[in-house]
């Protein structure tokens, strides 16, 4: 988060320079400045999205685990009753 922070204060930083730069060399500067900041938050971006994708899919996979471990509980239970009532 602080590596975003950063990032994005650079970024408006130079798009303020570019704002106030009165040659064509500094507006340039202050231009690439502003390009390689919007590079940097757009890589710090993809990997913010890829990190909540890989959790989002942990999760999936998990909760796809746990639904079934918890049918083939209730298929056990199912089993136990149907013998239990063939018993008595």
């Amino acid at each position: 988060m602080r590596i975003q922070t950063l990032t994005l204060a650079a970024t408006f930083a130079a798009l303020a320079l570019g704002a106030a730069a009165c040659t064509p060399a500094e507006k340039n500067e202050a231009q690439a400045d502003a390009d390689n900041a919007g590079a940097a938050i757009q890589e710090e971006a993809a990997q913010v999205g890829s990190a909540i994708a890989a959790g989002a899919s942990e999760a999936a996979q998990e909760v796809d685990e746990a639904t079934d471990e918890l049918a083939q509980k209730a298929d056990e239970q199912k089993a136990e009753t149907a013998t239990d009532e063939k018993g008595n």
